[in-house]
């Protein structure tokens, strides 16, 4: 007796630890269940020996698992339960606790058990001791109070329970440590989920686990380090952390820098990024780069640039990698990503504005990486109904679960004519196609719980606004998410339970049917506004193994009455939404859970909660500060919101200053307080404001922003280069240099040099030389020492600031020159640039030699080229203009000066400069005005605030301003001559300064002169100018109309009328009138008799201006006019009863259609209509009658889609294409005379058409061009059997001619190349595909003239890539056919008893016949006299077990293999123990 209670002590012992230990890892998260294993063991005095927190370890393949209990003495005295018979306890703390699920599967957290169990575990029951039971209830409340701290900390991390995108709350700092130190790198990261680091050393990953010795980084409550050990110079570089989550990615930098103690130290070191695997550097540029783009909703949109690599390896591809606003794109169906090999491109399909945002380019190698980022800008599209808002965006799901699902989603930009009244919510099932509306209320919050969803289906939701207009456009639908319990979902994430079987089977040795859930727990209100409350709690402890559902009851505060809420929809997740409360009133909540075995206790009451908003709307964020940025964008900045909770982001609008019209600049809310408003048009006045948005609605506006004109800021200019020595003296020299290339968009006001003194290579500290700028590109350095060496820089400065210095000179020797050729000129500028000529200019040397200065000559040198002269001769002006360059060449210049002694030394080269005409380039334009005055004008569209005309004559600067008088107003500039003559001749420039170059010049010859002089004179003595000239036109009943249209006069105008030099007046036979609107001048005659054959002229006279036009009418032309004249008086006697307006034709639409028809005119109700084929009528009652309709006056006759012989026709198919739907046809029988007739008391009219022979080929050859225009370029489609050649066309004939011609021969149908058309399709079939079949292919289709022809080149890369894809496909179909499987045969579980035998035979097939062999727990399975194997027929393979035991259990397979493949049929063997089996049923 004693020892049957000790075998059944022990064995209570045995199932608590198995209850407990496949737990045991979620009970170290939950504290539910560390609680609830805490009080059983407290109250049943038990405790397990051992470790207390028993690490789980892989078994060793040699190690045997052993279920047998023993005592102290190792005696066996049991049999231990496996863990999958009583797992039922682990399977209900998994459901506890959503973030237990979320950690490890059910499936993971029971076979890892299973697998990491200790072979020798010994189990003992300790009588426990007060102090031990102290100790232990210690450890208790140290516990729950580690777990208390952790979930407080996750509340305080993330406080809202919503997803974040990482930030860093503390950056790393930059650190300069001596060589030989460690240094350690810190920072704080915040974001949920948590986010996950990497550390990157000059853009490449840093594997702290490869190099323990260099690297130690380290991850602790968001807190995150990088040591480095042992720092040597090649540790000096730019340290960048990268933290990634689901929200997205950020980064922040640190710089360190390793010093050494000494000096001239040799480094050897690879460069950085080096690729060991390649053996090289990869270098990345990206060029052709996308730009800041803006697409409207529903628009298609791609992004692209050209990536190079080098070096080039091969077989080697750079990762290409697409980021919208930090977080990663993956193919879907709005999102298309393609990599040619050189050029990435991301397309973007059917826009929406969730699509708007930074998107960015990232290039990946083993050397680092690379990126380019522009802005996408989504426009609203244009509103069904004017004044309705815009369409909501970015719907999201979250908190999914049996029946309920939370719907959020952001407010759109623009709310319409008035504000948002609230917004509908919609769900659509997926496999319908019925979209049913979620609230019958419109709802204000930006957020919605959705109840009501059926288990098990799957949802998607979108959501439409409402304003007093009328209701938006639905938005883009959400993701599909499926109403289950999260746990379940969580369990489908992880995969199957047990890989052998595919399923775990969860026995229960308590069961728990028929026991009546406990209360639900942690009741809670997560969310309340005025329209909705949504519960929350977690599901009862002990609720069994069957469903549990819920049923919420609300009280009123200060009554006692408890009403039940979803009496007719019990709940089952553990959330509740509650609408139609009362607002303002308070309400305590309670819920019961319930099962078939009856209703538990209510649950402990919220306490009394008001039915209101908690969640306010944000305040008005702060002042809204503009800034200028380039031509088109302006960078807006704002105080952040101080009271503002969840906030969303921010929208902001731009208008015109004055217009009072406010555009969006963004259709996405952007979180930041800077953003960048591109697509504004340059020199506008802009004021902008600002507003927030969150769950509960907008903030109001801000106040306006000062105005901003849309122009380029302005920055610091580029260094000056080109600093040379251009005269040296004993005691002096003087430098020169060139302005610098980029001004930085302001004037440059002046220069600044500094010097130092070298000495034996060695040099000492910068000085400064002038401390007032010098505002030439010339210096004089005075007080030097003689035979002293120096070194010069110059810096620039505008209003911006100042400049980098310049590349110092080399060291100058201060000593006197003694050469008697000149100096180098100084002072090189290029203006008027365009594409194949340039202009010039230079200043004389400062140093002229021992004559003056004779001429110059102008060398040049393309990029890489050699340097050659220019001109033969010399010139002796300071500028010259060179012509006849190649465009989009880039060219260098430098210039000589020479005297009687020689040639000098050349200047300074330019730097490269483009031949190109930039757009929007303008010339100067010759003027000469209504006065006759002369004057040059110039226009600058690129003219900023501050920018200046400056005109020249000869490029130099104006020294008699009484030839010519400036006018600037805008961005147009007029040099005016004041008196022209010959002394004005010359070359006339026009500089914009604080440009990119603007200038223009235009040259005063003498001939052009004297042609201005003759334009000055017609103005001053004008001749009044007609836009057109006398014409004649027929008017309704023949009516004449003579008429001249006059470009310009004024209202002193007077108008003679003369016939054959005769003064006619208006009477009955002519009626004038002059509009001096519109200036148009008309005469009218009723009709023309024979005697008004003659010569028409209108006289005028305005002031000193006259003019005339005349117009003759005589002979055949006018016999003509005059039988045009009556023919129109018939035909508007015609047209007072019932016409024709167009007659009768043919048309043959896009789908090829063949429609007849007219347009009628001045019919009624009672007027006739009858239609005649071939002279017959075509009656009510006939077939042909319901061909005919009549709209708009517009009668037509529907023939139909034009098929010849359909019926007969013996097409080839494709499988995959299908019949069209049969349409009207036309054919032969159609063809005859078609007729028309109208009557009715007031007269008649009829049209005919001949549609036989020429008319029905007419429409024939219409049909064919109709066909042949719709027909798709050639493309290409491999399949397993060759290459097939296609072409699409809008409807397909048979009498259509098309050939297909390969390298200009017309190939012919066999056996191998096949041609046929398949519905639309029109094809060329290659089978077997070789060498010969390269080439170009051409396919030729009549268009009733000529042909149209669709060109393909099946060669280069096309080809390769067509014939490596057929290639595949077809070594791919002969794999499949032939790899080695199994068939079937072989059960999943095996269960026999111990001692029987097993025979099992599998189904084998392959070609060729495949080799076999088993496995027993993944090692090779030998034939013996206890294992006997078989291989028959080369497709059965046999296995028997004679006599099994229990070591025969476990993990069998079948393997089979040939060349083509590799498969095994797995299967389980159990060998269980007939006693064992009866006490099991006992």
């Amino acid at each position: 007796m004693s020892e049957s209670l000790k075998l059944q002590k022990e064995q209570q012992q045995r199932d608590l630890e198995t209850r407990y230990e496949s737990s045991y890892h979620q009970s170290s998260l939950s504290s539910v269940s560390r609680q609830s294993y805490a009080a059983y063991v407290g109250g049943h005095g038990h405790k397990i020996s051992g470790k207390k927190e028993k690490k789980l370890s892989a078994l060793s393949k040699k190690e045997k698992r052993s279920y047998l209990a023993v005592d102290t003495d190792d005696e066996v005295i049991g049999y231990v339960v496996p863990v999958f018979r009583s797992s039922h306890l682990a399977t209900q703390d998994l459901m506890e606790t959503q973030e237990e699920v979320k950690e490890e599967g059910v499936g993971y957290v029971v076979m890892r058990n299973l697998f990491s169990r200790e072979t020798d575990f010994k189990m003992k029951t300790v009588k426990k001791t007060r102090e031990t039971s102290m100790r232990e209830s210690a450890e208790r409340l140290t516990l729950s109070k580690k777990m208390h701290e952790k979930a407080e900390f996750q509340k305080k991390m993330n406080p809202d329970s919503l997803t974040h995108p990482p930030e860093f709350i503390v950056k790393p700092r930059g650190q300069t440590v001596w060589e030989g130190k460690s240094l350690t790198l810190h920072c704080t990261v915040a974001g949920w989920p948590k986010p996950r680091v990497a550390w990157y050393k000059n853009n490449v990953l840093i594997d702290a686990k490869a190099h323990p010795e260099k690297y130690f980084t380290e991850s602790q409550y968001n807190m995150h380090s990088l040591e480095i050990k042992n720092c040597n110079f090649s540790d000096t570089a730019e340290y960048r952390i990268s933290a990634l989550n689901v929200k997205g990615e950020s980064s922040a930098f640190a710089s360190v820098i390793i010093k050494r103690f000494k000096e001239g130290e040799e480094v050897i070191e690879r460069p950085y990024g080096y690729s060991p695997e390649y053996g090289v550097t990869f270098n990345t540029a990206i060029i052709d780069k996308f730009d800041v783009s803006f697409g409207r909703e529903g628009d298609t949109l791609s992004l692209g640039c050209t990536v190079i690599v080098y070096p080039t390896v091969k077989r080697y591809q750079p990762e290409i990698v697409w980021y919208r606003n930090g977080v990663v794109l993956s193919p879907s169906k709005w999102v298309h990503m393609h990599w040619s090999g050189e050029r990435a491109t991301l397309t973007l399909v059917h826009l929406n504005k969730e699509d708007e945002g930074l998107y960015t380019l990232r290039v990946n190698t083993k050397s680092g990486f690379d990126t380019h980022s522009a802005y996408v800008f989504v426009r609203d599209a244009d509103v069904e109904e004017e004044g309705v808002p815009v369409a909501p965006l970015d719907v999201r799901c979250h908190d999914a679960n049996k029946d309920y699902v939370v719907v959020t989603w952001k407010q759109p930009a623009v709310e319409g004519s008035s504000s948002i009244i609230g917004y509908f919510i919609d769900r659509l099932e997926v496999g319908t196609h019925h979209w049913t509306q979620c609230n019958d209320t419109p709802v204000k919050y930006a957020r919605f719980p959705v109840t009501g969803l059926i288990e098990g289906r799957s949802y998607t939701f979108r959501v439409r606004a409402l304003n007093n207009a009328g209701v938006s456009r639905p938005s883009r639908a959400s993701d599909t998410v499926v109403a289950m319990d999260p746990s379940d979902r969580a369990r489908l994430r992880a995969g199957p339970s047990a890989p052998w079987t595919g399923m775990i089977k969860f026995t229960e040795e308590d069961p728990t049917v028929g026991v009546v859930p406990g209360p639900p727990t942690d009741l809670a209100v997560t969310e309340a506004t005025k329209s909705y409350v949504v519960l929350s709690w977690k599901p009862p402890i002990q609720r069994g193994h069957e469903g549990v559902i819920y049923y919420v009851e609300k009280c009123l505060v200060g009554t006692d009455s408890w009403q039940r809420v979803n009496t007719g929809m019990p709940v089952k997740s553990p959330r509740f939404a509650l609408f139609d409360l009362a607002e303002g009133k308070s309400y305590s909540f309670r819920v019961r859970s319930c099962n078939s075995a009856g209703v538990a206790e209510p649950s402990e009451e919220t306490g009394a909660i008001t039915v209101g908003d908690r969640l306010d709307l944000p305040s008005v964020p702060g002042p809204v500060v503009p800034i200028r940025d380039t031509d088109t964008s302006v960078v807006v900045r704002w105080g952040a919101s101080k009271e503002v909770k969840n906030l969303v982001g921010y929208y902001i609008e731009v208008s015109i200053n004055g217009s009072g019209v406010w555009v969006p600049c963004n259709n996405k809310p952007v979180k930041g307080t800077r953003f960048v408003c591109h697509g504004l048009n340059t020199e506008d006045k802009c004021v902008f404001r600002v507003k927030a948005v969150n769950a509960a609605g907008y903030s109001g506006s801000t106040a306006e922003s000062e105005a901003c004109i849309v122009q380029a800021s302005i920055a610091v200019p580029s260094p000056p280069t080109g600093v040379t020595l251009l005269e040296r003296v004993r005691d002096y020299m003087v430098l020169g240099w060139q302005a610098p290339a980029n001004t930085g968009g302001a004037d440059i006001r002046g220069y600044y040099l500094d010097y130092r003194t070298v000495k034996d290579g060695v040099t000492s500290k910068w000085h400064e030389l002038n401390l007032q700028a010098v505002t030439g590109t010339s210096y004089k350095v005075t007080d030097l020492k003689e035979n002293k060496f120096y070194q010069f820089q110059v810096r620039a400065f505008n209003q911006a600031g100042i400049s980098e210095a310049s590349i110092p000179t080399v060291a100058l020797e201060c000593k006197e020159w003694t050469i008697a050729v000149p100096g180098p000129p100084r002072g090189l500028r290029v203006q008027e640039v365009r594409k194949d000529s340039m202009v010039l200019l230079w200043e004389q040397p400062t140093f002229n030699g021992r004559s003056p200065v004779t001429g110059y000559y102008v060398d040049y040198k393309e990029e890489n080229g050699k340097w050659r002269c220019f001109q033969e001769r010399s010139t002796k002006h300071t500028y010259m203009q060179l012509s006849g360059l190649q465009e989009g060449v880039s060219y260098r210049l430098r210039v000589h000066a020479k005297n009687l002694a020689g040639v000098g030394q050349p200047s300074t080269p330019t730097d490269a400069i483009l031949a190109e005409t930039r757009p929007g380039t303008n010339e100067i334009v010759v003027d000469v005005d209504d006065d006759g005055v002369i004057s040059l004008i110039f226009e600058c569209s690129d003219l900023k605030e501050d920018s200046q005309f400056v005109w020249s004559k000869n490029y130099e600067a104006f020294t008699d301003t009484s030839r010519l008088t400036i006018q600037t107003a805008g961005d147009k500039s007029r040099a005016i001559f004041n008196d022209p003559s010959l002394d004005d001749l010359g070359i006339y420039s026009c500089v914009v300064t604080n440009t990119d170059g603007v200038s223009a010049s235009y040259t005063l010859t003498e001939e052009g002169l004297k042609r201005l002089l003759d334009i000055s004179r017609d103005h001053q003595f004008p001749i009044i100018p007609f836009k057109s000239e006398m014409a004649i036109e027929l008017q309704e009943k023949g009516r004449v109309r003579f008429w001249a249209e006059v470009a310009k006069f004024t209202s002193n105008c007077q108008v003679e009328y003369v016939f054959n030099d005769n003064i006619v007046h208006e009477g009955k036979k002519y009626t004038m009138n002059f509009n001096k609107t519109t200036g148009i001048i008309e005469m009218f005659m009723d009709s023309l008799e024979v005697t008004d054959e003659g010569t028409f002229t209108f006289n005028l006279v305005d002031g000193k201006a006259t003019g005339r036009t005349s117009l003759v009418l005589i002979g055949e032309e006018f016999a003509e006019l005059q039988k045009k004249s009556e023919f129109e008086r018939a035909e508007w006697v015609r047209r007072q009863g019932p016409h024709f307006v167009e007659y009768l034709s043919f048309e043959v639409t896009s789908e090829c259609d063949v429609h007849l028809k007219c347009k009628v005119g001045n019919i009624k109700p009672a007027t006739e209509i009858a239609w005649f084929k071939d002279g017959i009528e075509i009656e009510e009652d006939d077939e042909d009658a319901k061909k005919i309709e009549k709209s708009d006056e517009v009668l037509t006759f529907d023939i139909g889609k034009l098929v010849i012989k359909s019926e007969k026709a013996q097409r080839k198919k494709k499988p995959e294409t299908e019949e069209s739907p049969s349409k009207p046809k036309i054919s032969k029988k159609d063809a005859g005379v078609y007729e028309v007739k109208l009557k009715d008391e007031r007269g008649k009219d009829k049209t005919l058409l001949n549609l036989t022979d020429a008319g029905y080929q007419a429409v024939l050859n219409e049909v064919f061009r109709v066909i042949a225009n719709s027909s798709t370029e050639l493309k290409i489609m491999s399949t397993e059997h060759g290459i097939i050649l296609y072409s699409f066309v809008v409807h397909y004939i048979e009498d259509l001619r098309v050939g297909w011609v390969h390298k200009e021969s017309k190939i012919s149908h066999s056996d191998r190349v096949q041609c046929g058309v398949t519905g639309e399709q029109l094809w060329l079939k290659i089978n077997e595909p070789t060498e010969k079949d390269k080439g170009k292919y051409a396919i030729d289709i009549f268009d009733g003239q000529g042909s149209v022809k669709r060109v393909l080149d099946l060669s280069g890369q096309v080809w390769e890539e067509a014939f490596e894809e057929f290639k595949r496909l077809k070594a791919a179909a002969i794999a499949e056919r032939n790899r080695a499987r199994v068939v079937g045969g072989l059960p999943d579980v095996v269960a026999i008893q111990e001692g029987k035998s097993l025979n099992l035979t599998g189904n084998v097939w392959g070609d060729p016949v495949p080799e076999v062999s088993w496995m027993k727990n993944e090692k090779p399975l030998l034939c013996d006299e206890h294992y006997s194997l078989k291989f028959e027929h080369g497709k059965f393979a046999s296995i028997t077990i004679s006599a099994v035991t229990t070591t025969d259990s476990g993990k069998y397979a079948l393997l089979v293999k040939n060349k083509y493949g590799t498969e095994a049929g797995v299967f389980t063997v159990s060998v269980y123990m007939p006693d064992d089996e009866a006490a099991a049923e006992k």
